[in-house]
């Protein structure tokens, strides 16, 4: 058995840390783990990618086009970007939000409508979240990514308990209470 999640978002927003929390918790239910970031221009609000695969022995932990078994999506329009990496009967768990790109800021382009319907479209499982609006429920808009790795969390299975210990890993002590909010928020999404 193996498994991989392909990470995306805008830098900024949190996506190496739901790599770090998803690769603990998997760590911590026994799988061998491989974790990989692509930063790109992340510090310029561009697309930030991190690959996430564990199993029973996995080898590398970089997910070729048609592989990953879950896109999780900080932002609608790096979901629709990342579409082709998800495999035939995947799924996309991503947030309503929409972050503008450079075009759209200067005005050479619209951001694009019905991105969400499009994805289902292409025949995979969709969960879009507004985790940006239980962020903010939570104590911070900062929790985002926390309130998506809950949302996907539930999917995936395993014990509710390991995911809490990985947050706890990771997540420093005087942020811990809001992460833990903002996990089970998004597990109840």
């Amino acid at each position: 058995m193996k498994k991989s999640v392909m990470i995306v978002g805008v830098g900024g927003q949190g996506t190496l840390l739901a790599s770090r929390i998803l690769g603990d918790a998997m760590m911590n239910q026994g799988y061998d783990v491989k974790v990989s970031e692509v930063h790109g221009m992340s510090q310029r609000g561009g697309s930030v990618v991190t690959y996430v695969r564990w199993g029973d022995k996995v080898a590398s932990p970089v997910i070729e086009t048609g592989e990953a078994d879950i896109l999780l999506a900080f932002e609608q329009l790096e979901a629709a970007r990342f579409l082709p990496y998800v495999k035939q009967g995947g799924a996309v768990v991503t947030s309503t939000q929409k972050i503008d790109p450079m075009p759209v800021v200067t005005g050479q382009m619209a951001y694009p409508q019905g991105l969400l319907e499009a994805i289902q479209a292409k025949g995979v499982k969709v969960l879009a979240v507004d985790a940006l609006g239980l962020a903010e429920e939570a104590g911070s808009q900062k929790a985002v990514n926390v309130v998506l790795i809950g949302a996907m969390a539930k999917r995936l299975g395993g014990e509710k308990a390991d995911w809490l210990a990985a947050l706890e890993r990771c997540v420093p002590p005087k942020f811990l209470e809001m992460n833990q909010k903002a996990f089970e928020l998004g597990y109840q999404a």
